[in-house]
């Protein structure tokens, strides 16, 4: 019989928050999904579980620390301030109190926060990936002879494809120094532009720190995009469901891979967790060309844990159902060493 837990989820606040604040409310909404989810799956096992949502004030961690006393931060805190640039930084802190806490360490967010940098490691150990450069504010923008058109350009640290549409892909030099200066204003962020690589969009679920399990692989689909069309994972393509439905839009589970393919895929994806230093728990963005060469895209520490998500949906087929998910994801959390 497993020990039960006291286990504190630690939530995002989107405008300051009391420390015995009730988000019942909130939890009825589908933007809360994940953290309903989470709560209900540590309830069903027993475990003792309360929250706490952060918004610009970490001395209520301190206060509930004493208070309750937990055995693990469940860690779903992304932003701070409503800035997604801070989630390293709440882990940073999480770390220099020793605390013990679920998902990816400090330095593995920061490496993979910033598109530029994960794609030169990787690219040093000879993990294929698109051409690509990064153009940082301020600097004159030009496009690089060996960068060939269509060209996607991205901010270099956004996550959950903001900052993606359908004008992100670029045709010609005029739309490229078009679209670098909107996402330099906009976002107030520097650029990264990599070569559309034509292919299957596929997304690599990886858990745990020394022994790695990879789940089944997942796919986007874009059933009703025109032959002619560019497939990309657009912000809309995402999180509207209308989109996704006029399109044809659908995540599901991979299929007519070579099983040899899939293999080499695995193993890959491994290679990426380890070198970018994940821990906890990641999702992998990969593509597939039509002539089976695995370019990486982006890596995703602490994925979104809804039980509707892929994480968690190729969690299941891998024989491991949300609720048991839920709980590894804590005890790991609790055994992680931390340098």
């Amino acid at each position: 019989m497993k020990k039960k837990l006291k286990v504190l989820v630690l939530f995002d606040g989107t405008s300051p928050t009391k420390i015995d604040q009730d988000f019942s409310e909130e939890m009825k909404t589908p933007d809360w999904r994940t953290e309903k989810n989470v709560m209900e799956a540590l309830a069903s096992l027993g475990h003792d579980a309360e929250h706490l949502a952060i918004y610009d004030d970490v001395d209520l961690l301190r206060q509930k620390l004493e208070t309750f006393a937990p055995d693990v931060l469940f860690n779903l805190v992304e932003q701070f301030k409503n800035n997604s640039g801070f989630d390293q930084n709440i882990v940073s802190f999480l770390e220099m109190q020793e605390l013990p806490f679920t998902g990816c360490g400090s330095t593995g967010l920061t490496l993979c926060k910033h598109k530029g940098i994960s794609k030169k490691i990787l690219h040093y150990h000879g993990i294929r990936a698109p051409n690509f450069v990064v153009v940082p504010r301020g600097q004159r923008i030009g496009r690089p002879k060996q960068l060939k058109f269509p060209i996607l350009v991205k901010p270099v640290k956004e996550e959950a494809s903001y900052g993606i549409s359908r004008n992100s892909l670029v045709e010609n030099d005029e739309q490229f120094r078009e679209r670098i200066g909107f996402i330099h204003e906009k976002y107030k962020s520097d650029a990264i532009a990599e070569e559309y690589i034509e292919g299957r969009e596929l997304y690599v679920s990886i858990m745990g720190n020394t022994r790695l399990a990879v789940f089944p692989l997942r796919e986007m689909v874009f059933r009703e995009v025109p032959p002619n069309e560019p497939k990309i994972a657009t912000f809309k393509a995402k999180w509207d469901e209308e989109y996704r439905k006029k399109w044809g839009m659908e995540n599901q589970f991979a299929e007519n891979l070579d099983p040899a393919l899939v293999a080499e895929i695995e193993d890959n994806c491994k290679r990426i967790y380890r070198l970018l230093t994940i821990d906890g728990y990641a999702r992998i963005d990969l593509r597939l060309s039509a002539d089976n060469k695995v370019y990486f895209i982006e890596a995703n520490p602490n994925p979104h844990l809804a039980d509707d998500e892929d994480f968690a949906l190729a969690a299941g087929k891998a024989g491991l159902p949300y609720p048991e998910l839920i709980d590894r994801i804590a005890r790991q959390g609790m055994t992680t060493v931390r340098d």
